[in-house]
């Protein structure tokens, strides 16, 4: 059984709730910066990537708050792992606070991190931020 742990990300966006919530939560706008393809059946996600797909299931979403999911492999493993992405606006700059939380076994953490770093820079490019 894996032991993983959970981190959390922060990133600043200069867009609207209303924008992001399309991006994090709908199969076109999923598809735009987090993988090639995104196929919704119910509240089972299938993301593919350069030929590899993997499964998530919803677990939760309020619009203009969160979504958060659980991998599929996690959830067969029993693990009680989730990522979550939850955005704010901040009251004094107006500006979105995205707040990431994933979970990685310590030797993967850093893997997952640049993986994330590069998914939020492809989300700023969609955008323009």
């Amino acid at each position: 059984m894996t032991n993983k742990e959970q981190f959390e990300l922060e990133y600043v966006l200069r867009t609207s709730p209303k924008v992001l919530d399309k991006l994090l939560s709908t199969p076109d706008g999923l598809s735009e910066w987090f993988a090639d393809d995104v196929i919704v059946k119910d509240d089972m996600y299938t993301f593919h990537w350069d030929g590899s797909e993997e499964q998530a299931r919803l677990i939760s979403k309020k619009a203009g708050e969160y979504i958060k999911w659980q991998w599929l492999n996690d959830e067969e493993d029993e693990l009680e792992t989730f990522f979550e992405m939850k955005y704010t606006i901040d009251p004094m700059t107006k500006v979105v606070i995205l707040t990431v939380s994933d979970f990685a076994e310590r030797t993967e953490k850093d893997e997952i991190v640049r993986l994330w770093e590069s998914q939020i820079s492809d989300l700023r490019r969609v955008i323009g931020a």
